[in-house]
């Protein structure tokens, strides 16, 4: 496990950003996971707005998106154990905790990284814990879409394009998830969580990719 990698000069702010609204406390973590999400998005753009290759801004969008994907940022808390630190309630306690909850605990972090210290101690944050996924958006250029590719997928084999079913959502106004699966052939795959129906859209594609390559191996 990662240990936190910042030493809070408010411990307040720490306790507040690891306390989730489940547990009905009169302040919880959802205004720290606003503002850490407005500062992952100007750390990730920096680093993409800095790439030698001088990228378009349809090209920055993409690699920015994959950074700050909610799967992303579950397994960043994850490896920081979050999910261990978290103050929840018992409705969570009974169950893994989903994919959204890990990612909006990242962001109440980091958001409370950027409380305590400014600018440079959040982005040393952001490095710190996602630096392998920063470094990879430079490998990322040119990949395919998943979606295009599951269309073309799809159409090859069934002759017909992939549909997306929203499932759930989740969260307020400015924080929001979104669960999404893809279904073809009358199958439905495994959902996936997004900040927006697009981006669930696209993990979701990626998931019916994954099994129908594993069983294409199989």
């Amino acid at each position: 496990m990662q240990p936190i990698p910042h030493a809070f000069q408010d411990e307040s702010l720490r306790e507040l950003a690891l306390t989730h609204s489940s547990t009905g406390a009169p302040c919880d973590n959802e205004r720290l996971e606003f503002l850490g999400d407005a500062v992952l998005d100007l750390v990730t753009a920096e680093h993409l707005y800095a790439d030698p290759d001088d990228l378009p801004e349809g090209q920055m969008t993409e690699r920015k998106a994959s950074v700050v994907s909610r799967r992303t940022l579950a397994e960043a808390a994850t490896r920081l154990g979050l999910e261990e630190l978290a103050r929840i309630g018992p409705g969570l306690r009974r169950r893994a905790f989903p994919r959204s909850v890990l990612a909006n605990l990242y962001e109440a972090v980091l958001g409370a990284v950027y409380l305590d210290g400014g600018l440079e101690p959040a982005r040393a944050f952001v490095h710190a814990t996602l630096g392998v996924e920063l470094a990879c958006t430079r490998e990322i250029e040119g990949a395919a879409n998943p979606k295009q590719v599951l269309q073309e997928v799809c159409q090859r084999r069934w002759g017909a394009p992939p549909t997306y079913k929203a499932l759930d959502r989740r969260g307020r106004a400015h924080a929001r998830a979104f669960l999404v699966a893809a279904e073809a052939d009358g199958r439905e795959f495994p959902p996936a969580w997004g900040r927006n129906l697009k981006e669930a859209e696209r993990w979701a594609a990626f998931e019916a990719l994954l099994v129908l390559q594993g069983a294409d191996e199989g």
